[in-house]
């Protein structure tokens, strides 16, 4: 358990340490300000909590889906640390999230680092606010459409509900449906068989979601108000921002309008601020000051829309200046702009109302007092003031490395990740637009700490290349070494990139192949464990085979990947007809050529285990959990099937013979006890499957099995039962010319793949670990 831990915390020790800075800093912030902080929006919060009155200026998802419930658990100060685990949560998530694409671990952890470690992030976690609730669920819709690929219906509905729920929260993602939509409609990993019409369905079931949860908060406020709407305040959101460039003279203003129209000069206006204009008609003094009769939030609306029609691009050129401000490379403040204070730690405790007040909230939900430590107070407004936060420009340079994935530049075209990457960015640019809209503060580009990050880390992914999913392979301190000595071989042996430019470059069969592919099925990603087949002419038993694939075992789930080999009958049409995904590459290679395509397209679309078996139905697939636990339990790398050590239906003498001699040729070869070399239903890592050269268009098996034990990794046999096949016949040919050729491959690969071997401790043995033959009567 130990050694576990320790292989985990040094395989992921960058990202280790930033969970360790932001958890530390999380401490500071609950030492300094206790209970919690305050804000003027935090006492409409906890008015409301009991009543859930929806026709205040915030929304009430905030006081029903975590106030309310954790306030009745705790107090206030259980309240904000809840938010800080949350805010851990999500840094959590984003990692393992963009390793799942395929990021490359540091890529991945730096992308973590703006919600672990960034001080206006922190100060809002402490705040009784509703922000780091949006926060999570737009971090939790994107998890949700992309984790287990494009989703289906059902997963689209849920997903609609989420972002639905986020406008329940903070109005400002009422418009996160739209980018949601269009990545269910461009990713296009849905059943190949069901194409355009599946895709339509899923976005239709997302926005159908989205709309009915907000249709049935929308009658709520219309129970309590008599008006169906998701807020009563918009009229004055829209107001602040027509108000200070409204042109009042100029306008064909109502009398009602015209008393709602600024008297000051529009200059005096702008430094006034839209927040000034937002709040200034709800004020008390100037409410009592209106006609009784004066519906004061409908004549600003109608107000604002005329401004709006009448004096359309000043209005357009404030919302570009405010989203323009967000990526600003320090935290400045604009002439009326929000205090950028509010959101800053102060060395005493900020109190935006008396103290009296204050003091009221804290003794209803908590002990009635409030304390500062003004050293860790102090420490905390020094970082934050000082670089502790995410620069606006690096944000925005994030953003364009996005988009420049999103339309395809470098790798990105056949990356898989185009649409996957335009989901957070355009969630982002949405989110923070809406906010630009209405006023630029600080607080609104809270969002873009979560997304953006994501959106840049998968664009640079998409555009160098996927990290292979891999295991740690290094047992001791020596493994650097090794590792070192394995580099040196590098123009031997290319690594994973080296190898797709390679590919890309010279073969246009794999091209053609990989392109057809993304036609049919875009960006969708593979399932945990993917089951690969290389197919050329099996239409007869190809159908039975694939109906006999299980959709989980060992607790993941399960995709099956048919690599059609330039087949003449229609084996790709049996394949789709059975829902398998399938490759079809236009020219007959052989097996190897064809696995490892299927290898290479596995392991960039997100597969952890790869499993291969034949289509001829020599295998029982039944037997798969025994080739998938070894893997799981971190005991191989690398598992294959011994009909030596099971049991044999084909009756030919010399193959029998033949499996004998290999087995005892790569003992010698390698130093490992090899009992059948040859055996066709395996199991690998992703990293195994393509971290060994393969060259050979035929007779892959032997070639992988060399490799894999050559290169240190731990190979288990396990019995299992060799079938004589359903249908069709072998295509290897004559029994000798066939040896003569397997006995070609097996040395060639030896002679190539020699090279130092795999630091390992004494504890740890690296190699084959071959299972007993079962007693009988237990298989």
């Amino acid at each position: 358990m130990i050694r576990t831990l320790l292989r985990l915390l040094g395989r992921h020790w960058l990202m280790a340490l930033l969970v360790l800075g932001g958890i530390g800093l999380r401490v500071v912030v609950e030492l300094a300000y206790r209970p919690a902080l305050l804000y003027i929006d935090s006492f409409r919060y906890l008015q409301n909590l009991g009543v859930f009155f929806p026709g205040g200026i915030n929304p009430i998802g905030y006081e029903l889906l975590l106030l309310g419930p954790v306030l009745l658990l705790g107090d206030l100060g259980l309240v904000v640390l809840v938010q800080h685990l949350l805010g851990l949560a999500m840094a959590i998530a984003i990692y393992a999230l963009l390793l799942r694409l395929g990021a490359r671990r540091w890529i991945a952890a730096l992308a973590a680092a703006p919600v672990l470690l960034d001080a206006y992030q922190l100060q809002i976690e402490h705040l009784i606010m509703s922000d780091l609730l949006f926060q999570v669920l737009l971090l939790a819709a994107v998890l949700l459409l992309v984790w287990r690929g494009t989703p289906g219906p059902r997963l689209a509905v849920v997903a609609g509900v989420v972002l639905a729920v986020s406008v329940i929260v903070r109005l400002v993602g009422v418009a996160l449906v739209v980018p949601a939509a269009v990545f269910v409609l461009l990713a296009a990993g849905l059943r190949p068989r069901d194409g355009w019409k599946r895709r339509w369905l899923s976005a239709g079931a997302l926005a159908g979601g989205f709309v009915a949860i907000l249709f049935g908060y929308a009658m709520y406020h219309m129970a309590w108000t008599g008006v169906p709407a998701l807020s009563t305040s918009t009229g004055s959101i829209l107001y602040g921002r027509t108000a200070v460039v409204a042109e009042c003279a100029e306008l064909d203003l109502t009398p009602e309008q015209q008393r709602v129209c600024p008297d000051e000069p529009i200059p005096q206006r702008k430094l006034n601020g839209i927040d000034y204009y937002v709040h200034y008609f709800h004020n008390e003094d100037n409410v009592e000051a209106l006609p009784e009769d004066f519906n004061y939030s409908a004549v600003q609306h109608s107000f604002a829309m005329k401004v709006i029609l009448n004096q359309p691009l000043d209005v357009i050129g404030g919302v570009l200046r405010d989203f323009a401000k967000g990526f600003a490379p320090t935290r400045t403040q604009s002439p009326g702009d929000v205090p950028l204070s509010r959101w800053q730690f102060q060395t005493e405790y900020p109190m935006y109302d008396d103290p009296w007040y204050v003091v009221e909230w804290l003794e209803l939900y908590d002990d009635g007092t409030y304390e500062v430590n003004e050293d860790l107070a102090g420490f905390l407004r020094a970082y934050q003031l000082h670089g502790g936060y995410t620069s606006g420009t690096l944000l925005g340079a994030a953003l364009l490395v996005a988009g420049a994935a999103v339309l395809g530049l470098g790798r990105a075209r056949r990356s898989g990740l185009r649409a996957v990457c335009l989901l957070p960015a355009g969630m982002a640019v949405t989110v923070l637009a809406t906010a630009a809209a209405l006023e630029f503060s600080w607080r609104y580009q809270l969002p873009g700490l979560v997304l953006i990050p994501i959106a840049g880390a998968l664009g640079i992914t998409a555009m160098t290349g996927r990290r292979s999913p891999d295991r740690e392979t290094t047992r001791d301190t020596a493994a650097s070494t090794a590792t070192q000595e394995e580099n040196t071989m590098s123009s031997t042996v290319p690594d994973e990139a080296d190898r797709s430019d390679e590919v890309d470059r010279s073969d246009e069969v794999d091209r053609a192949a990989l392109d057809g592919y993304a036609e049919r099925y875009g960006d969708r990603r593979f399932a945990p464990v993917v089951v690969l087949i290389a197919a050329y002419n099996e239409q007869e038993a190809l159908g039975g085979v694939l109906d006999g694939m299980p959709a989980t075992s060992c607790g993941l789930d399960v995709d099956t990947l048919v690599m059609v080999d330039g087949a003449t009958d229609d084996t790709a049409a049996v394949a789709l007809a059975h829902g398998a995904q399938t490759c079809v590459a236009p020219t007959n290679r052989g097996q190897g050529a064809a696995l490892r395509l299927g290898y290479r397209l596995a392991a960039e679309r997100g597969a952890q285990y790869v499993v291969t078996t034949d289509a001829d139905g020599q295998y029982d697939i039944a037997e798969l959990p025994a080739l998938l636990q070894p893997l799981l339990d971190d005991e191989a790398d690398f598992v294959t099937g011994s009909r030596r050590l099971g049991s044999n239906e084909n009756p030919h003498w010399l193959r029998r013979m033949g499996t004998y001699v290999f087995a005892w040729l790569v003992s010698v070869l390698t130093g490992q006890h090899i009992t059948d070399t040859s055996f066709g239903f395996r199991a690998m890592t992703a990293e195994v499957a393509t971290a060994v050269r393969l060259e050979q268009p035929q007779y892959q098996s032997s070639e992988l099995l060399v490799g894999v034990l050559a290169r240190g990794y731990r190979v288990r046999e396990t019995p299992m039962t060799m079938h004589e096949r359903i249908a069709g016949h072998s295509k290897k040919g004559n029994n000798l010319f066939y040896g003569y050729r397997y006995a070609k491959v097996v040395l060639g690969t030896w002679l190539r793949e020699r090279r130092p071997r795999r630091s390992t401790s004494s504890s740890t043995p690296v190699g084959t670990v071959t299972e007993p033959a079962p007693a009988a009567g237990e298989r």
